[in-house]
């Protein structure tokens, strides 16, 4: 007979009940942190519809590999991580490269945004209209705290093109921003 598996267990007792191929546990595992894993796949993926099948194809590779998951971390990070990395592949086969940009020298008008209303959707839209390469670099070095070359070596890129990226990308969304800013103020 099956052995059920609470929702609420440990997380360790299902990571460790999911690696000798227990279904009801992987499903657990899925139900616990899709809804996580979703916004990680979001951040990279504008498309909700490619984000979920990207989210599931990763889930899907941390399940057949998940004997290789050490505790030393948190089964969260050791998951994210895979996310971020199908979300990458994902992008390079669909987009066929990061869309990498010469960058000329241009005046930025910087604003204050103090009376930014902290609309996450407008915001989550911000991120959605930068070029790909710039976009893939802020979320990696913003978001989730990888350094440049850390970057370089996951995108192939050199250090100086992550660093100018993620440049370009700030200027493009404090100018994306501050026109949202004038529109909210009416003062556009």
């Amino acid at each position: 007979m099956a052995k059920l598996v609470p929702i609420n267990q440990n997380v360790n007792e299902l990571v460790r009940l999911a690696q000798s191929s227990n279904q009801k546990a992987q499903l657990a595992l899925y139900d616990r942190y899709s809804g996580q894993m979703l916004s990680v796949c979001r951040q990279y993926i504008k498309d909700l519809q490619f984000a979920e099948d990207t989210m599931i194809t990763a889930f899907t590779k941390a399940f057949l590999n998940i004997n290789k998951y050490q505790p030393f971390g948190s089964f969260e990070g050791w998951l994210r991580q895979i996310m971020i990395r199908e979300c990458i592949s994902y992008l390079r086969v669909h987009k066929n490269k990061f869309g990498v940009v010469e960058i000329d020298d241009h005046y930025f008008v910087q604003k204050p945004f103090d009376s930014l209303s902290n609309d996450t959707d407008q915001i989550q839209n911000a991120i959605d209209s930068l070029p790909i390469g710039c976009k893939t670099v802020f979320n990696l070095f913003v978001i989730d705290g990888y350094k440049h070359q850390e970057i370089a070596r996951l995108l192939k890129i050199s250090i100086g093109t992550s660093k100018s990226q993620l440049s370009h990308a700030k200027r493009l969304l404090k100018n994306s921003l501050a026109n949202l800013k004038s529109k909210n103020n009416g003062t556009e």
